[in-house]
């Protein structure tokens, strides 16, 4: 195994920001922390170092599709409208396309501030929806994506069974996503076979959401699934919690709590629209709330109720979903503004006076991060995997900045254009703000979107 050897001006230890740091790295793990020492025969990184942000949810297909759906149509757009312009986008995706779209996805997150993602895939089968001769065809490209620039990983095959509450017959449009649950706990397995031996590589479970499965058919595949993260969609639009109730009689966050053994290991994806009580049983179940507040702004979805999920002593992590922008600090953001502007209040996402904002939201987004991701990231810890990103201490914002200072510039002022060098599994992957693959990823995009959108 290769060991590496890093200085830090500035870093972020789970004890709170500490000087001269000196980390060292072996087999993408951190093997030791040295605080108040001297950077000899190390790569010094000058600046404010963090933990990288864990990116909970991302369907990086979608990448390509980004600034696509932003055009009126002749009806009240919503989430639904743009549903139908990504079913035509990802209608003529070969496994080179995915693998080409997905890579520079993760370049993209990589120089915006996440250093893994828990990729919710579910755009499994050919062209006409017919299965690859090799199930895990389109599994096996993200991993490869994400292998190729160094970002950490969770698969998370989607099962998607049907096309609305109730069982409902599939659409023409979810035609690579279709799969019984016999077929896709063989993908799963597959994937489990995909991740093998990649550092920074594990595998869990998405049903996609209640609309795409029946309690039969959930129930299956929980129990035949590997014992890893299990993540879902939920509650994102009214339109799905009036068709969950209509079919059940219960908004959907109170069927799945009532129906389903919600424990940890889940990750309830978006759950925009929360009662009272829904929020209470939420955070007292441990589960992850995983809020995409960039793409659920995009879409129109809704405000998550955040305050009350944290002064319940909620978990909750934040992803990229569509990847409409790219932006860990343009996530934690828009979390804290949307609670502004739908509370009248400021600073709200935090528990203490005198706290600051953004090392809060850092700190509560690396701890459900990590959780969601099943895997030991977000910390700059022995044992850990080697993810780190470094502000950029020169920029004019953050002069005379204390550590949490520069959370604050970095979320509220600067953004991604501050993250100056990333660590992913020990490799130093950004410098100066870009990915050392950078022009060949960007290339092999382009070419790629160029074809897609002329053909």
């Amino acid at each position: 195994m290769t060991k590496r050897y890093y200085f830090l001006d500035h870093a972020l230890l789970p004890d709170g920001w500490q000087q001269n740091v000196r980390l060292t790295t072996d087999g993408g793990r951190i093997a030791a922390i040295d605080v108040g020492t001297t950077g000899e025969g190390a790569t010094h990184l000058p600046g404010f170092a963090l933990p990288g942000i864990p990116n909970l949810h991302s369907h990086a297909f979608q990448r390509g599709m980004a600034g696509l759906a932003e055009r009126r149509g002749p009806a009240n757009d919503s989430f639904w409208t743009w549903r139908e312009v990504m079913y035509r986008f990802n209608g003529n995706l070969t496994p080179d396309d995915l693998q080409a779209i997905a890579a520079y996805a993760y370049v993209d997150m990589l120089e915006g501030g996440f250093t893994s993602v828990a990729e919710f895939h579910y755009l499994h089968h050919n062209i006409d929806g017919t299965p690859f001769d090799d199930l895990g065809e389109m599994s096996g490209r993200i991993v490869e994506a994400a292998k190729s620039v160094g970002i950490g990983v969770t698969l998370l095959p989607v099962f998607y069974n049907y096309s609305g509450f109730g069982g409902q017959a599939p659409v023409d449009g979810q035609r690579r996503f279709i799969n019984a649950p016999d077929r896709y706990l063989e993908l799963v397995t597959r994937g489990r076979a995909l991740v093998k031996g990649v550092e920074g590589a594990h595998i869990g479970m998405a049903p996609h959401s209640l609309r795409a499965v029946t309690p039969e058919t959930l129930s299956e595949v929980i129990r035949g699934g590997p014992s890893g993260p299990v993540h879902i969609h939920i509650a994102e639009q009214m339109k799905e919690v009036n068709d969950c109730i209509a079919w059940s009689s219960k908004r959907p966050v109170r069927w799945l709590l009532d129906n389903m053994k919600v424990t940890k290991r889940w990750a309830l994806i978006h759950a925009t629209h929360l009662t009272e009580d829904e929020v209470r049983d939420l955070a007292a179940s441990g589960a992850v709330a995983g809020l995409c507040p960039l793409t659920e702004a995009n879409l129109g979805d809704g405000v998550f109720p955040g305050v009350d999920y944290l002064a319940l002593g909620g978990i909750y992590g934040v992803g990229s979903d569509s990847n409409v922008e790219v932006d860990a600090a343009g996530e934690l953001k828009m979390l804290e503004y949307s609670q502004r502007l739908a509370l009248r209040g400021r600073n709200l996402m935090t528990a203490v006076e005198g706290e600051s904002t953004g090392r809060r939201l850092v700190n509560d987004a690396l701890k459900g991060g990590a959780q969601a991701m099943g895997q030991n990231v977000g910390k700059l810890e022995i044992g850990a995997r080697a993810d780190l990103i470094v502000l950029d201490a020169e920029h004019p914002d953050l002069v005379a900045a204390d550590g949490d200072r520069a959370l604050d510039a970095w979320i509220f002022c600067v953004g991604r254009s501050l993250v100056k060098s990333v660590v992913a599994g020990g490799a130093l992957v950004v410098e100066d703000g870009r990915h050392h693959r950078r022009t060949k990823i960007l290339a092999r995009y382009k070419a790629t979107l160029a074809r897609l959108l002329t053909a």
